[in-house]
């Protein structure tokens, strides 16, 4: 199972990646664009998906397209939420008890490549080859 701690160190480890806090709890950012962040039991979240948020620890990402979140609640509905709140789609929120590291990290860089501008996203594949 992957850990806030595991999320914090691939975001920040990902070209020009900060933290900041938010009023929901920790948040992502590259470029001042959101990419991951801790999801909060708003009130305008519906009733079954603030009750397991509020129980326990739920991640959201940015997504290229709706599709792709909805392939991903598709493939492992119990670890995949089906919807949280209309802001900032696309996206998608997901358990952290259901994900590994190895998982986590393809779900964080892929959200910060959404987001990043090309430089960085070049500086990253540079770095990966």
């Amino acid at each position: 199972m992957a850990t806030l701690d595991d999320l914090r160190r691939t975001a920040l480890g990902l070209p020009g990646g900060e933290e900041r806090s938010t009023t929901g709890g920790a948040a992502w950012f590259v470029r001042g664009k959101l990419f991951a962040w801790e999801c909060h039991p708003w009130p305008s979240i519906p009733a079954d998906m603030r009750e397991i948020i509020a129980a326990e620890l739920v991640i959201g990402v940015k997504v290229a397209d709706r599709i792709d979140a909805l392939a991903l609640v598709e493939m492992a509905p119990e670890v995949f939420l089906r919807t949280t709140t209309t802001w900032g789609e696309p996206k998608v929120a997901f358990r952290m008890a259901g994900i590994d590291e190895d998982h986590l990290a393809e779900l964080v860089t892929e959200a910060w490549r959404v987001q990043a501008p090309k430089y960085l996203r070049r500086e990253l594949d540079d770095v990966g080859s």
